[in-house]
């Protein structure tokens, strides 16, 4: 345990920072989850409407600097070309 007071405030601040940015990953997870469900069903509207669901998420996790930029892009275009994949 931390003895300086500066750590102590800091260690409060990065537990809650965890806590909000593993919430956020969830449902991260979850979204992207349900996109690729609705792909293997051969579902193309529900997915779409996932889709745009998905990547609301997304962006605002990098916005809120819980993933890398080069990451999201890759889980963009990850989900994009299973969802391209149906219209095919």
């Amino acid at each position: 345990m931390a003895n300086i007071k500066s750590q102590i405030k800091r260690n409060k601040t990065n537990e809650k920072s965890r806590i909000r940015n593993a919430s956020i990953k969830s449902a991260l997870r979850t979204a992207s989850k349900k996109v690729r469900e609705a792909v293997a069903k051969g579902d193309l509207a529900s997915a779409e409407v996932l889709l745009k669901e998905a990547f609301k998420l997304i962006d605002k996790s990098y916005s809120d600097g819980v993933q890398a930029k080069n990451t999201v892009a890759r889980q963009k275009s990850s989900l994009q070309n299973l969802v391209n994949s149906l219209k095919k």
